[in-house]
């Protein structure tokens, strides 16, 4: 691995209740971060390829261990998202260059599909600082009752030269989702958005 992981923490989150209502069967998300050694603190790299190498790597193990978490197989999965933060030491490219080129295709692989977008977050923080990495249904955009974020932190992450790296996914929606549009039973899957 060409990642230099300093630690990783998996988060399970169930909601049981909502507005006194009884949540059944639980909505469950789960999110999986890892704390790594950022290559190009303090310096201007033009190419960035290191860190995009880095994505493909933890878009596999992140993926599979919040899938792991959820106690589920990957295809189930509902939604999903991904989020960094750099350190202080760092830029928001480095975060984009994990994120995007090619974190999306192992997410994918192990969740047996994912025609939407991955939504995603990046910014700069010291330690403690909360990461929120926001959700969307899998394989249609347009389904509103999964649009919703996850929030995690670490008490001493990141450190000015690390980046930390999160994906999270659910096995549902929101609890009590309300506000209409497309519902998970009318995806088509065709284009990512419905």
């Amino acid at each position: 691995m060409n990642a230099k992981i300093r630690k990783i923490a998996v988060f399970l989150e169930e909601v049981h209740s909502e507005m006194g209502r009884a949540i059944h069967p639980p909505t469950r998300r789960a999110a999986a971060v890892a704390v790594i050694e950022n290559p190009f603190a303090g310096k201007y790299v033009e190419d960035l390829s290191d860190l995009m190498t880095i994505g493909e790597e933890l878009g596999e193990l992140l993926t599979q261990r919040a899938v792991d978490a959820l106690g589920i197989p990957g295809p189930t999965a509902e939604s999903y998202g991904k989020a960094a933060v750099v350190g202080e030491n760092g830029e928001l490219e480095h975060a984009a260059a994990i994120l995007h080129p090619k974190l999306g295709t192992p997410v994918r692989k192990v969740l047996g599909k994912g025609a939407a977008l991955i939504p995603s977050s990046k910014k700069r923080g010291g330690l403690g600082t909360v990461l929120d990495i926001p959700l969307g249904h899998k394989d249609a955009a347009f389904v509103r009752s999964h649009f919703d974020g996850m929030e995690v932190r670490l008490n001493d992450a990141p450190r000015a030269n690390e980046i930390m790296v999160a994906i999270a996914v659910t096995d549902s929606g929101r609890p009590l989702a309300r506000v209409g549009g497309l519902t998970k039973d009318q995806i088509k899957g065709e284009d990512g958005l419905r």
